[in-house]
């Protein structure tokens, strides 16, 4: 097979991934696009991308672009999206899907339509964090799980255009994705309530009042759910992206504070043994050799530039962007999905947009579409 030919689109948090993708074997990383042609040849002078497009449509129409790789500002993720599978490329696409229901279906109907592969980058899914309690999970160390709890606290104050007073669980996949992917679950319906207020300044530009959101989501085919809460301004909290897993023989808990150890529970122990602190192992094994080493570091911070205030806050994202890039061309490489899918990506999406419904609805309780379930 020959090279895969990849287009990366929005250089801001996108350059983090350019460099993985040039040291990975079998892809090639072709082209770059960014609106702004000063960024766009800063970029690429850097990198050596003879490939540049300012032009979205004219990235498309380049034939020898198999895939792109999409880091824009979240209101242009859907008709990024939905352009890129009409004009017949592969999608990796950065969190949200969305920012409604109808254009997750219509990503979802396209990928069926076109056999096009589509995965949504979440981060989370691949922090190291999470892969230390998929491994328990999936070693059966945990035992039966019995509940599951995840956040994602964060103060976007300051941060550019669309950003103020945008619902909290419209942005909610860091916490749903871990969520429902630890046993790779599915939602079937969610209940969920609005606390507190935000400055009366940002009511307007969503028509959302609440700080915090928080939502309980019903696994489809299961005894378990979930408890997942969200917050984006004035709420006095640092950065935390997190999954809490409670199981029959084991639990593991996520640091309060930054860079603190994980806490595992082990059931059946003496009481004051029953927690201990563990440090994460990294899982660059994970991985080819030739990008192993970006699971500790990246494109941002010392000589190299000023470090991305999502990887600065994010601490990284865990180690996560190596992992995503070696899955999604994986996905491409053997055909076979990887996770998050379209339809996977679609249920985590709209497991937020609904929250955010019922939440406007006083915690009516709302099912998932059917054409979000495997």
């Amino acid at each position: 097979m020959s090279d895969i030919n990849i287009a990366i689109v929005g250089l801001g948090f996108g350059a983090e991934f350019i460099p993985i993708y040039q040291r990975l074997k079998g892809v090639n990383m072709y082209a770059i696009c960014q609106r702004t042609q000063s960024k766009l040849d800063e970029v690429g002078d850097k990198f050596g991308i003879e490939k540049r497009y300012v032009s979205y449509d004219d990235l498309l129409a380049d034939p020898d672009v198999h895939a792109v790789h999409i880091n824009s500002p979240i209101p242009d993720h859907a008709e990024q999206s939905i352009k890129a599978l009409k004009a017949g490329k592969h999608v990796a696409c950065t969190v949200p899907m969305a920012t409604s229901v109808e254009d997750c279906k219509t990503i979802v109907d396209l990928v069926k339509q076109t056999g096009l592969k589509y995965m949504m980058m979440e981060t989370v899914v691949y922090a190291r964090e999470f892969l230390f309690m998929k491994e328990l999970y999936d070693k059966g160390e945990l035992g039966k799980v019995q509940f599951i709890k995840a956040s994602h606290q964060q103060d976007m104050d300051g941060w550019p255009g669309y950003w103020p007073g945008l619902p909290p669980m419209h942005y909610a996949t860091h916490c749903v994705g871990p969520a429902l992917g630890l046993m790779r679950s599915e939602a079937e319906y969610v209940s969920c309530f609005g606390s507190g207020t935000i400055r009366e300044e940002m009511h307007g530009c969503y028509g959302s009042p609440f700080a915090v959101e928080t939502t309980h989501v019903k696994f489809k085919d299961s005894d378990v759910s979930a408890h997942i809460y969200r917050s984006l301004f004035d709420v006095a909290r640092q950065y935390r992206e997190t999954i809490e897993v409670y199981g029959s023989k084991k639990s593991v808990e996520w640091p309060l504070i930054e860079h603190d150890p994980l806490v595992v529970h082990t059931a059946k122990l003496p009481e004051p043994e029953i927690p201990s602190e563990v440090e994460t192992p990294d899982f660059a094994h994970y991985l080819p050799e030739e990008i192993q080493l970006f699971t500790k570091g990246g494109v941002y911070g010392g000589e190299t530039g000023e470090d991305h205030l999502s990887f600065t806050q994010g601490a990284g994202h865990g180690g996560s962007h190596p992992h995503l890039v070696w899955q999604f061309v994986k996905m491409l490489q053997t055909g076979e999905d990887s996770y998050p899918n379209a339809i996977e990506s679609a249920n985590i999406t709209c497991t937020g947009i609904l929250a955010h419904e019922s939440a406007l609805k006083g915690g009516e309780l709302i099912r998932l579409p059917e054409w979000t379930l495997r």
